[in-house]
């Protein structure tokens, strides 16, 4: 039987444009509507993290038609969001070894951060990483694949994944419970996954709580619960939140690095190291890869973008140092995009100091469709308070071991956030007993 921790790495799948002439440290010499080929591929350098580019051939491959899009597109949340960020404003606050305090819903810390000046940068981006907008959530169906120097393996998972945002809610008819879906809550969010293939995984099931005490202090942290049905063993087990860092199922991939970061923040240092970082970075893909086909060309070793559409972004760039000592990273350097938050690359270095691996990801925009979404009855649907989502989310993960030519491509290209039609189904959704009723 196949491990059923794997299902862990799986459960989250569960404006203007602005004059080039503006773009600091100089102006680029492609522009919008240019293919870039491999042969020009020089051009793209000053807009790329130096380990990305140390490491292009994992990237960048004779045939490869990198289009360009607009440059500095607003992806601005929906107005319900950002009246929320003004009305709670006042309320966050940093509390001690980066916890937070005071939280309701919107961005925990509104407006410009000054990463010269401020010396809780880190830590402010980094809760306004975790409560960016997504919608309700996530609701997809996922590909999970492992690739080694070039050739898939046949270590693959594919299914359903959902997460229920069950706090920080913004739409209107949650201002009287202060943002909680259901009066009282105490857990922040609900993830869940089904397995259904291969055939000898099929029927794991897993559901994680994570709870509003995991952004306290390090001290009173509560770490996350998770359940999981092994259909062999008929019955359910309960997960270590111990093996949120350890690489999942011989893959390279830990339960965190899902979306550059899934971990609890007050568990980490942080530090900013730079914004308004020039970056080039696939935020709105014309790609229809899993669900819609397994036929795109990822390049020769299927972990690549170079086929799709990346635009000109400005950047946040941060660290996190572990506080545990026995955690497999000595570091972590995320980029995130400024206005949407959204994670645009990383870089993990291990114990030695090294880099190992490099997570990058493809996005996005709720407000246009991809041709296959018409036979699907449509992408990313409005809801009551929320008439447009306004939503640029991370579509899939990609993760290159650079020190042994092996990686994963976590695919779900029809990530949406339109949440339950009902609370009645939210409710039996987030039920533990789910997982074996009718079992």
């Amino acid at each position: 039987m196949r491990p059923f921790v794997l299902a862990l790495a799986l459960l989250a799948l569960a404006g203007p444009t602005l004059a080039q002439e503006d773009v600091a440290p100089g102006a680029p010499t492609f522009q919008e509507g240019d293919t870039v080929t491999f042969d020009q591929i020089d051009s793209l350098r000053p807009f790329l993290p130096p380990e990305f580019w140390a490491n292009r051939d994992f990237f960048f491959y004779e045939g490869m038609q990198l289009e360009i899009g607009p440059f500095y597109r607003d992806y601005s949340e929906p107005p319900v969001f950002t009246a929320a960020t003004e009305k709670y404003a006042k309320t966050p606050r940093l509390g001690p070894e980066a916890s937070l305090e005071g939280y309701v819903a919107g961005r925990p810390f509104p407006g410009k951060i000054d990463c010269k000046s401020d010396p809780k940068a880190g830590e402010k981006i980094i809760w306004n990483f975790d409560w960016r907008w997504q919608g309700d959530g996530t609701n997809s169906r996922y590909y999970y694949s492992y690739w080694d120097r070039g050739e898939e393996l046949p270590l693959y998972y594919e299914g359903t994944a959902k997460i229920i945002r069950m706090t920080g809610r913004v739409e209107p008819e949650f201002e009287a419970t202060q943002g909680e879906l259901f009066r009282g809550e105490k857990r922040k969010q609900v993830f869940g996954v089904e397995v259904d293939a291969p055939f000898d995984a099929r029927g794991i099931l897993l559901i994680t709580y994570r709870y509003r005490d995991s952004e306290k202090a390090k001290a009173q942290t509560k770490n996350d619960d998770t359940w999981v049905y092994v259909p062999t063993l008929r019955r359910v087990r309960r997960i270590s939140s111990a093996q949120r860092t350890d690489a999942v199922s011989g893959t390279d991939f830990t339960f965190d690095d899902l979306r550059s970061f899934d971990g609890i923040v007050p568990q980490y240092k942080w530090e900013c190291l730079g914004q308004d970082v020039p970056m080039l970075a696939a935020m709105n893909t014309r790609v229809e890869g899993y669900p819609y086909t397994r036929d795109h060309n990822f390049g020769p070793y299927g972990l690549s973008h170079a086929d799709d559409r990346w635009e000109m972004r400005k950047a946040y760039r941060i660290k996190f140092i572990p506080n545990n000592a026995d955690h497999p990273y000595s570091k972590k350097e995320i980029y995130l995009d400024e206005q949407t938050l959204e994670p645009l690359y990383s870089f993990a270095y291990d114990r030695k100091n090294e880099l190992w691996k490099i997570i990058t990801h493809n996005h996005r925009w709720s407000e246009e469709e991809l041709p296959g979404d018409k036979a699907k009855g449509g992408y990313y649907e409005g809801w009551e308070g929320v008439p447009e989502p306004r939503d640029n989310r991370v579509v899939d993960d990609i993760i290159v071991n650079v020190q042994t030519g092996t990686g994963n491509r976590i695919e779900y290209w029809d990530n949406h956030g339109t949440p339950f039609a009902s609370k009645g189904k939210i409710r039996r959704y987030i039920d533990i007993g789910r997982l074996t009723k009718g079992r």
